[in-house]
């Protein structure tokens, strides 16, 4: 027996213990601790993944990084899960949110609670997971098993309008869903065999499935129209606001902080590498709807009264230009996505604890009420502007690297297209310094006069955020480090 088979590997405790932690949290009866289990076994999780940093190295700790064994080996499906660079990033990620969530949101009464943080740890496996899938089956089953348990969580947890946004959250996931496993079936009946099996689900086997130009033509976009669906892009978003907007503030920072990756990640991971020729073909239909996307979803922002509405119409800009940056095929516009990616988690969470702090103080999510927080709550109106002029990808703070990246592959690309794009960077500055003004500034009134400043926890979660955002804005070179070998491997497999 080889020396790998004693060993547990990084993916597997990342993916398994979350889900065990869920499933433990379940029979949890007492509200505090579930609670209490959920931030103890989250951070766990995020020693996990501290310590597989430092094993990033697959030339010298492959067998820590990756493992496969035999799943559905007749149908030719192993379970092989596996570390690069974008996947060490990503589940670092995602293992550094959920105990920001958890903590930040620990003052939030649920009902049921410990049906709620069980949900939210197996979002967490079914995330790490997809992060780490090497095989297209594998990849398929941990992007159901994080999509399940949000819509659950939308459900039963969420605002007067649950019902009718969590339906359009489902309609569309089921719909891109359906798609891409559509796509998965064509591409495994064209695959290569297996010792036990006439074709494979491997990630090797589908990247050589053979198929015509056409063929591939028409599964690019059952792919495609998946992913964008969960990023999500123009004109595929029309779900993303309700379902922010009526979530709990703990799962819509799920989605909105990790759960939108899903959809970058997949785009990078199995479109690029599966249909190199496809991509070129429709890059500038994909960049164009990205583009449309931005400059409409910054405009539909600077209407918005709703704090949690003009956060997610906020996002939806972001994620478009990493849309559009993929599609250029750049060296730099890919490694400033991967770059974003981690950045875009950190600053869009720190947003939403802060309206989350504003609405449990005020019952209220209205601009148009608040007013002069800043005499009220000192510290949580610094924490603001810090991560707001973050969200703008101000100069030194950690967007401002991947933004000005993706913007450089972009100009590569397309010169129109910069120019089109870069409007979104004046009307994101128009529409985040008019919300601080609004909301933070001038004189309080009725309902923001009794305001508080935030608690000692809460400036604590709020300061690792910021410790994030200054400390990658002057030294991103961590975040080179771990990703440039995924982005080399990219770049040579399309080329």
């Amino acid at each position: 027996m080889d020396h790998k088979d004693y060993l547990i590997t990084f993916p597997e405790l990342l993916i398994w213990f979350p889900l065990v932690a869920g499933l433990v949290a379940f029979i949890i009866r007492k509200e505090k601790a579930v609670k209490n289990w959920a931030i103890l076994a989250s951070l766990i999780t995020l020693g996990i993944s501290v310590v597989s940093l430092a094993y990033a190295d697959n030339t010298k700790h492959f067998y820590l990084n990756n493992v496969s064994y035999f799943w559905l080996k007749y149908l030719g499906s192993n379970f092989a899960v596996g570390l690069d660079g974008m996947g060490h990033m990503l589940t670092a990620l995602t293992a550094i949110s959920f105990p920001i969530i958890f903590i930040a949101t620990n003052k939030t009464s649920y009902k049921n609670a410990n049906a709620f943080y069980g949900l939210m740890l197996l979002t967490q496996s079914g995330l790490m997971g997809v992060f780490t899938a090497m095989d297209l089956l594998v990849f398929y089953f941990f992007w159901e098993l994080a999509v399940i348990p949000a819509y659950f969580l939308c459900s039963r947890w969420g605002g007067e309008r649950r019902i009718q946004a969590t339906f359009k959250f489902f309609v569309y996931t089921f719909a891109g869903s359906l798609l891409m496993l559509i796509g998965i079936i064509y591409l495994y009946q064209h695959s290569a065999a297996t010792p036990f099996a006439e074709h494979s689900f491997s990630m090797n086997a589908v990247y050589a499935a053979n198929l015509t130009p056409v063929e591939k033509n028409w599964i690019f976009w059952l792919f495609f129209i998946a992913f964008a669906i969960k990023m999500p892009v123009f004109p595929f978003h029309t779900w993303q606001p309700d379902a922010y907007e009526q979530a709990p503030t703990a799962t819509t920072m799920v989605l909105s902080g990790i759960m939108v990756k899903m959809g970058v990640f997949a785009v990078i991971r199995w479109i690029l590498p599966l249909f190199p020729d496809a991509v070129t073909r429709f890059d500038n239909i994909v960049i164009g709807l990205s583009v449309i996307g931005m400059i409409y979803a910054s405009l539909i922002a600077i209407k918005q009264d709703d704090l949690k509405r003009f956060v997610a119409y906020s996002s939806i800009a972001h994620i478009g230009l990493m849309c559009a940056a993929i599609f250029t095929k750049t060296e730099i516009g890919l490694q400033g996505v991967m770059i974003q990616m981690f950045s875009h988690g950190i600053n869009i969470i720190g947003m939403w604890i802060v309206v989350d702090l504003i609405e449990k103080q005020t019952g209220t999510r209205k601009i148009s009420e608040l007013g002069g927080i800043a005499h009220k709550a000192p510290a949580l109106t610094i924490f603001l502007v810090v991560i707001a002029l973050a969200n703008i990808a101000l100069p030194l703070t950690n967007a401002f690297v991947g933004e000005f990246m993706m913007f450089n592959g972009l100009f590569k690309f397309n010169f129109w297209y910069t120019v089109f794009a870069g409007l979104s960077i004046i009307l994101a500055a128009v529409y985040t310094l008019n919300m601080v003004q609004k909301v933070f500034y001038g004189e309080a009134n009725s309902i923001t006069g009794n305001m508080q400043d935030i608690s000692l926890n809460q400036k604590l979660v709020l300061a690792v955020l910021v410790l994030f955002i200054f400390f990658l804005g002057v030294y991103p070179q961590p975040l080179f480090d771990i990703t440039k070998d995924t982005v080399t491997a990219i770049l040579t497999r399309i080329k």
